[in-house]
């Protein structure tokens, strides 16, 4: 099999409840309220199903969850401040999810490989040669999975630049929360000590000194946030666009093969396309280096998602 060259990586419960005894005013009157309510829910706009947030709608307790037990990873969360756990969590999400896509691209490599070897060995001209490109096809967007794995690690990279911020800011805020409690304590139990003015002017260094790095939290968090969701979407569209140029070329290359039924002892056309199957991979390569993002990642991410992948003809 011939291989695919790259530049650049690219139902409710029911509720039982206590029935009075019958009445049969009530019963009237129950009646008549429930044909009025039937009467507005008629009117009513349709209900939209779709999810404005994935947030969760109470404050209520978290769901029980079956004990994992000690884990390094339970002890690195155990240890963060309480500012920076929730993205701490996120980061460590989004890497289970970089993996994912690393090991489906070499998933789809290897089953490209696996694809042309058994069209090798069927004796049938057509199919041998078909399966080949279309094992290059199916091996370059391997090759994309793995691109878009490496914009999705670019991204949390960036996600990480918040958490760290996070993370010092957070002494700041208790540094500043521990002499304001003192201060407050003391003029309760001392209002003619001394040391409320010394504490009184640490307050005041303190919340300056928190309020520059609160700012710096603010402009980090924006800018990093933005960033990396700019990343990741520029990423998603380069992926689905080049699969998508990928998958009409391996379209064309199935045009090419020739599945009507012979009969028994009948002997079929010889195959003739192999210059045409050839033709189908160039003009994927081609379009591959014509491809232009619309949008563009960050320039500093560390890769280039604007440059095309070429893919190598096979004889």
């Amino acid at each position: 099999m011939s291989q695919a060259s790259f530049e650049t990586p690219v139902a409710q419960p029911q509720h039982h409840s206590f029935q009075p005894p019958f009445d049969g005013a009530a019963a009237d009157q129950q009646r008549s309220q429930g044909y009025n309510a039937q009467d507005t829910s008629s009117n009513a706009a349709p209900s939209r199903n779709r999810a404005l947030s994935v947030r969760t709608k109470t404050a209520s307790a978290p769901p029980k969850t079956r004990s994992r037990g000690f884990s390094l990873l339970s002890l690195r969360q155990s240890v963060q401040p309480e500012l920076s756990r929730k993205l701490f969590r996120l980061i460590k999400s989004e890497n289970g999810l970089v993996h994912a896509y690393e090991a489906a691209g070499r998933e789809r490599i290897a089953i490209a490989t696996q694809l042309s070897e058994w069209g090798e060995q069927t004796s049938d001209e057509a199919v041998n040669d078909i399966s080949d490109k279309i094992g290059v096809i199916l091996s370059e967007m391997g090759q994309l999975e793995e691109g878009y794995a490496a914009a999705l690690d670019s991204s949390r990279n960036r996600l990480k630049m918040i958490r760290d911020t996070e993370k010092s800011v957070q002494p700041s805020r208790d540094g500043k929360n521990k002499i304001f409690d003192e201060l407050q304590k003391l003029k309760m139990k001392e209002p003619q000590s001394v040391k409320l003015v010394m504490l009184e002017q640490e307050l005041v260094r303190a919340e300056a000194e928190n309020l520059v790095a609160e700012a710096q939290l603010t402009n980090i968090t924006r800018q990093k946030f933005k960033e990396a969701y700019e990343t990741e979407f520029a990423a998603i569209i380069e992926r689905a666009e080049k699969q998508i140029i990928l998958a009409k070329h391996g379209r064309r290359l199935l045009e090419l093969l020739d599945d009507s039924a012979v009969s028994p002892g009948d002997v079929r056309v010889p195959y003739k396309n192999g210059a045409q199957a050839r033709q189908v991979l160039n003009d994927a390569e081609d379009n591959l280096k014509e491809w232009q993002p619309e949008y563009k990642a960050p320039s500093d991410t560390g890769s280039d998602t604007s440059k095309g992948k070429a893919v190598s003809a096979s004889g």
